[in-house]
């Protein structure tokens, strides 16, 4: 069997009171109203659920075309036709109401044609390799798994149960990617760590093998072009249930923790160790060989070169306490008034300092 793609029918018209259901939702309004898709407070018309979780979008609400709205649970009832569904989080409910709606790809068991699957491979008889991907010799790929077009499963390496590699995607040699992952169009995993000696009778600089792996494990998104890099000896890890952005570099031998977060143009040096539920926001760079801890979060933009304790704040570069930092802002800002009112009390000073002393 060959394996081929198409795009299932849009999902059906929902009752609102069906879908406040699915998220303990409390209902304001008419609950027979019928919801045909999710969208945003601006883009939202009649038919539409939208959410509302910040007091900053108070007049998108107001200005709202949507038929319903899910809402906090100390959310005053509705004064317009809108309904609102009071949930616990609206965004968190929000994100489930819209897997509902999300369109439903089928893909048909087998291996395209124009795929390549060498004889000492195993494919699950339930997977699919689309067009122009290859699965190399003693690679394994679990049951249901999509290969997508001009991915490449190398030699040795897994693709556990239900995992989707979209397109483009490299799991190289030996490497190990675990079940229900989501990895997007261009994302490598297990290319060489960076790892050079310097030899100065050459002078030149000598590569270091790098002859570990890197495992990804359970219900892991990583977003496109993003690299994760083998480790030098032993593994490089990624833990259940993180979530890695677009264009984000992981060194070798890091081991990001459990459910963590880390956002687009994060750049891991070798040897990081991120906790459980760490959050890096963008554009963060995390020096080599440093622990960040259980649950700390890291603003964008800023340079971690020392360590980080369980459940801080830290931002700027080098990265220090948000509530320091952000003083430290403010004080910016008056730099020039400062630098003024101190060049007038020096020429003060000097002038004090030349006037004749009294006998």
């Amino acid at each position: 069997m060959t394996a081929a793609t198409r795009q299932s029918s849009g999902p059906r018209a929902r009752p609102l009171a069906e879908l406040a259901a699915l998220v303990a939702g409390e209902v304001l309004g008419d609950g027979s109203l019928l919801i045909t898709g999710v969208a945003g407070l601006e883009q939202a018309g009649a038919g539409h659920l939208s959410f509302y979780g910040n007091q900053k979008y108070k007049a998108q609400l107001a200005a709202s075309k949507a038929s319903a709205v899910l809402v906090g649970r100390d959310m005053a009832p509705p004064t317009g036709s809108v309904a609102y569904v009071r949930v616990d989080q609206p965004h968190l409910a929000f994100a489930r109401v819209a897997q509902e709606f999300a369109p439903r790809r089928t893909v048909t068991p087998g291996v395209a044609p124009q795929a390549f699957v060498h004889p000492e491979a195993t494919v699950a008889a339930t997977a699919s390799v689309l067009p122009f991907a290859t699965v190399a010799r003693g690679a394994i790929v679990g049951e249901r798994c999509v290969i997508g077009p001009g991915c490449v499963v190398a030699e040795g390496a897994v693709v556990g149960d239900d995992t989707v590699l979209v397109a483009n995607v490299s799991v190289l040699e030996a490497c190990r990617v675990g079940a229900r992952c989501l990895l997007h169009p261009g994302v490598v995993i297990g290319a060489d760590g960076f790892g050079f000696a310097f030899d100065a009778s050459l002078p030149g600089h000598v590569k270091i093998p790098q002859t570990g792996i890197v495992r990804v494990e359970d219900d892991v998104e990583i977003g496109a072009n993003s690299c994760v890099d083998r480790a030098t000896t032993g593994e490089t890890v990624i833990g259940h249930g993180s979530k890695i952005d677009n264009l984000v570099q992981v060194g070798h031998n890091s081991l990001v923790g459990p459910m963590s977060i880390l956002c687009a143009q994060v750049g891991l040096s070798g040897s990081t160790e991120l906790g459980t539920g760490v959050v890096l926001a963008g554009q963060v760079g995390v020096a080599g060989h440093l622990k960040i801890g259980d649950l700390a979060k890291v603003g964008a933009q800023s340079g971690v070169m020392s360590p980080v304790d369980d459940g801080a704040t830290v931002l700027g570069a080098p990265a220090i306490n948000a509530k320091d930092f952000l003083r430290s802002a403010a004080l910016f800002a008056k730099l020039p008034e400062l630098n003024k009112t101190i060049r007038d009390l020096s020429r003060r000073l000097e002038a004090l300092e030349q006037e004749p002393k009294k006998p």
